[in-house]
């Protein structure tokens, strides 16, 4: 007898379903989820430690941001001045202003859905069968009506307010008068596979119009969600610490407020709750990823740290599938909030020791649990159950209890968080700063600040040598004006010698504003692209200033690759998935898409596209040239490369072939009754008299001007009476 394949997996043997929910939760005696939350505690100390030398790095950037020094900064007694010029502050601003200025500056989120080279699953092209035309709209067919009538059915009934039917457009009694599917579906009978013959007949992509409905459905949840608030957040920290997180999709049930009339005719609140994607910023003070992993791909596990308080642990029993008698239990011990060293230093004002004391630190883990991993835990996994063999959870913990243990519910399994540096560090997880690339440039520039401030307070007030032994004793060495001195010995004025330091503060304030050149090398952020004053050869002129904004822009394409590639082509991949997923509504979606970041070229290509399209449309305008032209596809390029919706602006096929016949009506009916139109064989007049003969030529004279006195004509010549030089009779 052959064995049987074994089949067993991690899955079937400690996950279970929940009624009226979407997912699998883990089920555990006891014993095993103590080891569990002990092992995944084990995991989150080893995380926490192994980015120490971060968050000093962190520590300094956002001091130099806000113009604080470090506690362990010491001064000696001579240095007065305590001044902090926040130049980092300046070019952080700087970079994320020029990071939201790309990102939604051109007034659409920089992600793209298109359809691949060949679409699989659809017909890349489809066109209008003008062989069968529409039928007709303005009569119709008494047979037609006489069937309808013997059939029980009113070929006149067009509905009533209410009904739930939706007439369609141009809707005829012989046609399917209600819309029951969609424009696109009910546009399929006239639309046949492969490209038009003729090339003023309409003609459609199917996979590029569902990859163009798939990129408006994930803008709008992005707007709705206010996803592009979080992305700034995720932004700031990016520019100031090298290292932005966003969290998501994932499912939020969000509220819509609706008002329905009543029986009576009084509204009544009706709300009705929909499942929605949603995004959220992390801050990386409460990201620990995994100490192995360089990027998110990488990362085995993650975890995310809360800081809740009792209100906000109780609505976590809520939520699906958390436990209820752990979060009572986890409550019941009381808060186990503590403040980390970094948390002390990013307080701004004097909170007592009691800051965090009522508060509750939760933890959020995502990652793998292979059968090694089980088996460390104390599960008894049968022998057939191979190590290999592994599933993605996501578990909550707080004060020991195991809050919530789940299958990763997304399809395929991903890690819902998105990590994107602004400088890559190849070899580490998080990014470099602004702050951090110029930081040796703040410390010097401070220097040379307090020096010239120091320097200037001694030279600009005068230092007395005084001779004691030629003064009185007991008088008082106060200086203001009128001050008398009573001298008992000396020779007068030598007493008391005023002396003037040297000035050296132009010296330094040169070494200043040298370093805050390398600050602009440093960063790639030069100064006059964020308003520093004064004139420079190059920036007298428009076109110069234009140049050196150009090269200066870069350093930031570097950085918006970056965004390109670590957040916004996966976030939209995320987004696709959701939505193929979760959305609770019908997508239409045919064929293979592909989701593409745009952020390098979302403003620079597409303003050259919209100009070549805008060039090729007035091209096309030559007679010989439009019958090869597919004009309506050219006109929907253009619009969607204007950022215009071609779906709003264009008619579908049915609409078009209305328009056309109108048109068509039109144009017949304007020839026949034009006033203009002659007799047969007879041309019309031209275009100067009612005759068509034109009026005869103006008399310009021998200056060509026509009798005026300004102008320019033929040079009279010598003996004639306009030379100067003729004699004149008197």
């Amino acid at each position: 007898m052959a064995e049987q394949e074994n089949t067993l997996t991690a899955n079937e043997l400690y996950f279970e379903e929940v009624e009226d929910e979407q997912g699998l939760q883990l089920t555990l005696n006891e014993a095993l989820r103590n080891n569990l939350v002990g092992l995944l505690i084990d995991r989150y100390q080893s995380a926490e430690s192994a980015r120490d030398l971060d968050e000093r790095r962190w520590l300094t950037a956002y001091h130099n941001y806000r113009g604080l020094y470090d506690k362990n900064v010491r001064f000696r007694e001579s240095e007065k001045s305590r001044v902090f010029v926040k130049v980092t502050k300046t070019k952080v601003l700087a970079a994320f202003g020029q990071l939201v200025d790309v990102i939604f500056g051109a007034g659409k989120f920089p992600i793209g859905v298109s359809e691949t080279k060949i679409p699989e699953g659809v017909s890349e092209y489809a066109h209008l069968d003008i062989q069968n035309p529409l039928p007709g709209l303005e009569t119709t067919n008494e047979p037609f009506i006489s069937k309808k009538k013997e059939e029980g059915e009113n070929p006149y009934d067009v509905g009533y307010s209410g009904d739930g039917k939706v007439l369609k457009a141009g809707a005829t009694f012989e046609s399917q008068k209600f819309d029951t599917q969609s424009i696109d579906k009910a546009a399929l009978p006239q639309l046949k596979e492969g490209p038009s013959p003729d090339p003023q007949a309409l003609e459609v992509k199917p996979a590029q119009s569902a990859a163009r409905r798939m990129e408006k459905l994930i803008h709008d949840q992005i707007e709705e969600s206010n996803g592009a608030s979080e992305i700034r957040n995720a932004l700031f920290e990016a520019s100031l610490f090298g290292t932005g997180i966003v969290k998501g999709p994932f499912n939020f049930n969000k509220t819509l407020n609706r008002w329905e009339e009543n029986e009576e005719g009084t509204r009544e609140y009706s709300p009705v709750s929909v499942r929605v994607p949603r995004i959220e910023f992390v801050s990386i003070w409460d990201f620990f990823p995994d100490p192995n992993a360089t990027n998110i791909s990488e990362c085995e596990y993650v975890f995310h740290r809360h800081r809740m308080n009792r209100t906000k642990l109780r609505a976590l029993s809520r939520m699906p599938y958390f436990d209820k008698e752990a979060i009572r239990t986890a409550l019941a011990a009381g808060p186990n909030y503590e403040e980390k060293d970094y948390e002390s230093e990013l307080k701004d004002d004097h909170r007592s020791e009691a800051y965090g004391s009522g508060q509750y630190e939760v933890l959020e883990y995502w990652g793998v649990m292979d059968a090694e991993y089980a088996r460390q835990v104390g599960m008894d996994l049968p022998d057939e159950v191979d190590d290999l063999d592994e599933v993605q959870i996501n578990a909550w913990i707080c004060n020991g209890q195991l809050l919530r243990a789940v299958v990763n519910p997304f399809t395929p399994f991903r890690l819902p968080y998105h990590a994107f540096p602004y400088e890559r560090n190849p070899y580490s997880f998080f990014g470099i700063g602004i702050a951090e690339n110029m930081d040796d440039s703040q410390k010097i520039m401070n220097g040379h600040a307090r020096m010239a401030i120091d320097n200037l307070a001694l030279s600009g007030s005068l230092v007395f040598d005084v001779d004691e032994s030629a003064l009185v004793g007991g008088q008082s060495m106060e200086i203001y004006p009128g001050k008398i001195f009573r001298r008992q010995a000396g020779v007068p004025g030598q007493a008391i010698n005023a002396l003037k330091f040297p000035n050296t503060s132009n010296e330094n304030m040169m070494m200043f504003d040298r370093f805050r050149q390398l600050a602009d090398e440093q960063t790639g952020i030069p100064s006059y692209s964020h308003g520093q004053t004064g004139v420079q050869s190059m920036t007298r002129t428009a076109s110069g200033m234009s140049m050196l904004l150009g090269a200066a822009s870069l350093n930031i394409k570097t950085v918006i690759k970056n965004l390109d590639d670590f957040l916004l082509k996966p976030m939209g991949e995320s987004y696709f998935q959701w939505n193929m997923q979760f959305m609770e509504s019908k997508l239409g979606i045919e064929g293979d898409l592909e989701v593409k970041a745009t952020g390098t070229n979302s403003l620079m290509q597409k303003e050259v596209r919209s100009q070549r399209l805008t060039m090729f449309l007035q091209t096309v305008q030559n007679p010989a040239v439009a019958p090869f032209i597919k004009m309506n596809k050219l006109i929907s390029e253009l619009a969607y490369s204007l950022d215009l919706d071609p779906d709003e602006l264009m008619n579908d096929p049915e609409e078009a072939a209305l328009m056309a016949q109108i048109i068509g009506m039109q144009n017949n009916a304007g020839q026949t009754t034009s006033p203009e139109a002659g007799p047969a064989g007879e041309q019309p007049g031209g275009m100067g008299t009612p005759e068509g003969v034109p009026p005869e030529g103006q008399d310009l004279g021998a200056t060509g001007t026509g009798g005026g006195n300004i102008g320019t004509g033929s040079v009279p010549q010598s003996g004639e009476s306009e030379f100067a030089g003729t004699p004149r009779a008197a």
